[in-house]
């Protein structure tokens, strides 16, 4: 997948005053003070990334661009490009601030995307790859039914957050690849490892986007079911130690002919059994599955509140045209628990709580349509 962004090479130290003297024709403010923020004390600003201070003149506007800039290491090559740059941030800081003002249950953030457009961030940070067969199947392929379909929804647990029962590792960042299926498996992969072993070991992207061909495309996308088939039928996944994360494609490093480690650390891996379908818009179904272990789940991920997403329990708007990978970790009485790939700068700590009981049988941005799960024997 492209990177719409790429690394600057030459720093340009712009001031304020000069941003003040070239763009002294745009003058367009937003609106009055955020009113869906978590507090009214000073934190809340800070949750946010803006003050109402910052809003109240062209200037102020600038000095918060300025900040930001700081605040994330951001420089750009050229003036033109710096002032680009603030157009789409002030455009970005517009939604963020008007959708903040409506009484909603999330709130939206200046994170690290605030310079991007929404099609440029579409294009660098989603990449799952839906087909055919993954659009209308509802059970592995090895055939096998949904193991905790006889389980009683009356006895689940009111609540489950899988982090606390040290089932899942540090949010990680896929960067600008497309890989967020392979996040979305390892998670998965990780947590029944724990489960059933006790051990939590940080798993491999790497190997899944150079070594599983097969259906996945690396950078440019893939399916969570294809990566469970690929640990399954080749014996297991490397340590994320053994086979460090890149943010690009790489060329497979087979096991025992030379690469990036050891002999003894290449040859710790981590098996599964196997994987199930969770059945299709079912969100019963779903938490009956996340009260046992992790799951991947797919989301529609390209709406413009996900990408500023910073807090709370989001309710939308989204749609259900599947683009995004992701693990769901746990429940509670609102909301489905998921541990996104983008950041612990994203989000609460990386993470985001999606609304559960919405009435409709797709699920919040389609999150009862495909989800799965690996087994694990011993």
């Amino acid at each position: 997948m492209a990177c719409a962004v790429g690394p600057m090479k030459m720093k340009v130290k712009l001031s304020v005053t000069t941003l003040l003297v070239v763009c002294i024709g745009s003058t367009m403010l937003l609106g009055s003070p955020a009113a869906a923020l978590p507090t009214s004390d000073d934190d809340t600003w800070s949750i946010v990334g803006y003050s109402p201070e910052d809003l109240s003149s062209h200037g102020k506007l600038m000095e918060l661009f300025e900040r930001w800039l700081s605040r994330h290491g951001k420089a750009y090559a050229t003036l033109e490009e710096k002032l680009r740059r603030f157009e789409v941030f002030r455009d970005n800081l517009e939604h963020i601030d008007e959708t903040n003002r409506k009484a909603r249950s999330y709130w939206l953030g200046l994170n690290e995307f605030a310079d991007l457009t929404h099609d440029e961030f579409k294009s660098s940070y989603l990449g799952l790859a839906q087909t055919q067969k993954q659009a209308t199947s509802s059970s592995s392929d090895d055939g096998e039914a949904f193991r905790y379909e006889g389980v009683d929804a009356a006895s689940l647990p009111k609540s489950v957050d899988w982090r606390k029962k040290g089932a899942v590792t540090g949010v990680k960042n896929q960067g600008q690849c497309g890989s967020c299926w392979a996040f979305s498996t390892v998670a998965a992969v990780e947590g029944i490892n724990q489960i059933v072993t006790g051990n939590l070991t940080a798993l491999s992207e790497q190997e899944l986007i150079d070594c599983d061909t097969d259906g996945n495309n690396g950078c440019s996308g893939g399916l969570m079911d294809n990566a469970f088939s690929y640990i399954a039928h080749t014996g297991g996944l490397r340590t994320e130690e053994a086979y460090p994360y890149l943010m690009e494609e790489g060329t497979c490093h087979k096991r025992g002919h030379g690469g990036r480690s050891s002999e003894s650390e290449k040859e710790q891996v981590v098996t599964i059994s196997g994987y199930e379908d969770v059945p299709r818009n079912n969100e019963q179904a779903l938490l009956k599955a996340l009260a046992h272990q992790p799951v991947s789940v797919a989301i529609e991920a390209s709406g413009r509140s996900f990408q500023f997403y910073a807090g709370g329990v989001f309710d939308g708007p989204c749609g259900t045209a599947l683009d995004h990978g992701v693990a769901a970790v746990g429940y509670d009485h609102d909301s489905i628990i998921v541990k996104n790939s983008w950041g612990a700068t994203w989000g609460e700590k990386g993470y985001i709580r999606m609304k559960r009981g919405t009435g409709k049988r797709h699920g919040l941005c389609g999150i009862n349509k495909m989800a799965s799960y690996p087994t694990k024997n011993n």
